[in-house]
């Protein structure tokens, strides 16, 4: 993971809702869905929702795989995080803004799903129809 110091030079700002990442070459939307969701309505926000509320139009939204999550967060004794919504402080690079630190990845089994916890820094395995607390966050490819 990048530290976080490097934030501003890894991502730039797009100016309508979305940063991506000139490491990765990863667009990915600066907030998450903004409410509880199951994997499923995480699924359906990142590609028919967020589309919707931003300036820039791409049909190719996805959830993100828990190999990029974890790239979001920042490993750095240096960094104290920022505070959710839900009250939760998250260790994620300042570029994204979560309304609260569990993110639901596209990585599936089953009826069970892989969340990333921008908390603690972790993962594991969840219900998919789990919601309380987790939070959908759309990202791309850029060609």
């Amino acid at each position: 993971t990048a530290g976080w110091a490097s934030a501003e030079e890894r991502f730039r700002d797009n100016g309508d809702g979305t940063v991506t990442d000139l490491a990765l070459n990863l667009m990915w939307s600066q907030a998450d869905n903004q409410g509880n969701v199951d994997w499923k309505q995480a699924a359906r926000w990142v590609r028919f929702t967020f589309p919707d509320t931003i300036a820039a139009r791409y049909d190719d939204w996805r959830l993100p795989t828990l190999a990029e999550l974890r790239t979001l967060y920042v490993d750095d004794p240096a960094y104290d995080g920022y505070e959710t919504d839900c009250g939760q402080v998250v260790r994620i690079t300042p570029a994204i803004r979560l309304s609260c630190g569990w993110v639901w990845a596209a990585d599936t089994q089953a009826i069970t799903a892989a969340v990333f916890n921008f908390h603690r820094g972790v993962h594991y395995t969840e219900r998919m129809a789990h919601h309380r607390g987790h939070r959908a966050l759309a990202v791309r490819s850029v060609d």
